[in-house]
């Protein structure tokens, strides 16, 4: 029986091995305090997936959507600042 092997380098290869770039990660750095707070709501809302919510579990998810919309609007915010002043 024959090996059938690629015969050609992988095209896409490049696209997958390299380092992000300066502006990617500033963007990441940009949009942490938000990715954190959709963490911190996920995980409020996974502790609850098993039993019924109590008082203090819908105090923490609201607590956590709050810092979620807090983070959307800081972050929306931000970009139009720099919009405005670009």
């Amino acid at each position: 029986m024959e090996h059938i092997g690629a015969l050609q380098a992988v095209v896409t290869a490049d696209d997958f091995d390299r380092e992000p770039t300066a502006a990617e990660l500033d963007a990441i750095e940009l949009e942490s305090p938000l990715i954190l707070a959709e963490v911190d709501l996920l995980d409020a809302q996974i502790m609850t997936l098993d039993r019924i919510p109590s008082e203090v579990d819908a105090r923490r998810i609201r607590r956590a959507r709050n810092r979620v919309l807090a983070a959307r609007r800081a972050l929306v915010n931000r970009a139009a600042v720099v919009e405005v002043g670009a």
